[in-house]
């Protein structure tokens, strides 16, 4: 779930509303997390509501590092990477993301 602009998508829908442009009447207009969660999962296509032109996309440029963690913190990221249907890596992504992104406001 969390692989680019579903990434993207994951860190907008966390601001609970969003101020979006109606493309064809420049007209500003909101929806609510839930309504654009629903319409996500119904599969729907949601890039109306998305501010594509100001997104900013990270690097992706991979670089390879090596941590250990001590056991009861992999239970507990298998644990969440299980209920949301994405791998591990994913979900320590995410966390450090999140993480880094509070620091630097």
């Amino acid at each position: 779930m969390f692989f680019g602009l579903q990434f993207l998508l994951f860190e907008t829908i966390r601001l609970g509303l969003f101020q979006l442009e109606n493309l064809g009447k420049m007209k500003k207009t909101s929806i609510k997390a839930s309504e654009f969660d629903t319409k996500f999962d119904n599969g729907e296509d949601i890039t109306e509501f998305l501010d594509l032109e100001n997104a900013l996309k990270p690097s992706n440029k991979p670089k390879r590092v090596s941590i250990d963690f001590p056991e009861w913190m992999v239970t507990e990221l298998d644990k969440v990477s299980k209920r949301l249907g994405v791998t591990r890596q994913s979900v320590i992504k995410v966390f450090i993301s999140e993480k880094l992104k509070e620091k630097s406001l």
